[in-house]
């Protein structure tokens, strides 16, 4: 870290750890030091916990975007950088990048991960589309979602056991299109072991996603509120 001050005689390096103490001793030492600004690169989210610790503490700082500044040969080391970086800052040529209140990125945070849990379980349900095709049960070729109502009672019946195609087909929701014999062909196939298992695997991995995306969900209203 570069920290320069107008009424110091010379600058100042200081090279602080990640751990959570060393943030707030960059703190102290930047209060200190009388600084009231600071410039800091976005780089991932290892930016984000000294980022909130310097603006819990009253610091006005500037997110910088790395392209913006690191258009100079021969600066290649962290020194160098903070050194560069802190010289534009002291001259107002740096522009911080927007950070919404922590309102709003607390709600962000919640939901990019409910969109990740989303993304996941989407993958799950192809998984027990696979495990289906594999044995030829083409149910999910006659209903519109095999994650529905109907989908649902059906898997966990075969899962269950049951191989009786009219027995499967009675689970059906009134609301579905397709008919008695279609959805009856649909369940006839060659109901192996491994598949069945790797079926209900996918089928257990696809609920825990829904039950976290449901907490996200409860979440998303209380930071609303």
């Amino acid at each position: 870290m570069w920290q320069w001050n107008p009424g110091k005689d010379a600058p100042a390096v200081r090279r602080f750890g990640s751990f959570t103490g060393e943030l707030y001793r960059i703190a102290n030492w930047l209060k200190a030091c009388g600084v009231r600004t600071v410039a800091m690169e976005s780089t991932g989210v290892y930016w984000i916990p000294l980022f909130q610790v310097l603006e819990e503490r009253g610091f006005e700082v500037y997110l910088v975007n790395a392209r913006h500044y690191k258009n100079v040969p021969g600066r290649k080391t962290d020194v160098c950088d903070s050194a560069w970086l802190q010289y534009l800052h002291a001259v107002g040529l740096l522009q911080g990048s927007f950070r919404p209140a922590q309102e709003v990125c607390a709600f962000r945070t919640v939901l990019r991960h409910r969109r990740e849990l989303v993304q996941a379980a989407s993958k799950h349900i192809q998984h027990m589309q696979k495990s289906l095709d594999q044995m030829n049960v083409q149910i999910h070729r006659v209903l519109s979602d095999i994650t529905g109502v109907s989908g649902l009672a059906m898997l966990d019946a075969i899962l269950q056991g049951q191989r009786d195609g009219r027995e499967l087909a009675a689970l059906r929701d009134g609301r579905v299109h397709a008919t008695e014999d279609q959805i009856v062909a649909a369940l006839e196939g060659d109901y192996r072991t491994e598949h069945l298992f790797t079926l209900q695997q996918s089928l257990a991995s696809y609920r825990h996603f829904q039950g976290q995306i449901a907490e996200c969900d409860r979440q998303l209203r209380e930071l609303l509120v």
